[in-house]
C-alpha cells in the first residue's frame, strides 16, 4: 500500500491538484511518448472517480498535476483551502490487481487553531 496526502491550496481547489513527483510511481505506467495517464479511484462511499494525471512535456522537472475529474471531485465534496486529500494505492495479493482510493478530510479548527482532520 502506498499513500500520498496533501493539504489543499487555492489552486488545488479551483483548477488542478499538484502532487509530489513520488506520486507518479504509484500510477499506472505512462504510454511511450505520453505525458498523461488516467486512473480511477473510489471514494469512502465506494463511488468511482476518474482522474487524469499529467506532467510537463518539457523540462527537467515533470511537475505532476491532476486535471480531468479533479474539480468535479472538489465541488462534490465541498473541499476548501486547508482541507486534506489522500490517495491510497492497494494491490490485491491474490489477483495482483491494483486499485486506488481517494479520501477527503475536512480541516477542524478550534478557536482558529487547526486541531486535525475529519473524514467526510
Amino acid at each position: 500500500m502506498k499513500e500520498v496526502s496533501k493539504i489543499l491550496r487555492k489552486t488545488d481547489t479551483k483548477k488542478r491538484l499538484s502532487v509530489p513527483i513520488r506520486f507518479l510511481k504509484s500510477l499506472p505506467p505512462f504510454k511511450l511518448g505520453s505525458h498523461a495517464v488516467e486512473f480511477e479511484a473510489t471514494d469512502e462511499k465506494g463511488e468511482p472517480w476518474a482522474f487524469q494525471c499529467s506532467t510537463r512535456k518539457r523540462g527537467p522537472y515533470r511537475k505532476p498535476v491532476l486535471t480531468t475529474g479533479w474539480v468535479a471531485f472538489v465541488k462534490s465534496k465541498k473541499l476548501q483551502i486547508g482541507d486534506k486529500v489522500r490517495f491510497v494505492k492497494y494491490k490485491n495479493r491474490a489477483t495482483a490487481t491494483i486499485s486506488y482510493k481517494v479520501r477527503a478530510e475536512k480541516e477542524i479548527k478550534i478557536f482558529g487553531a487547526i486541531f486535525g482532520y475529519a473524514p467526510i
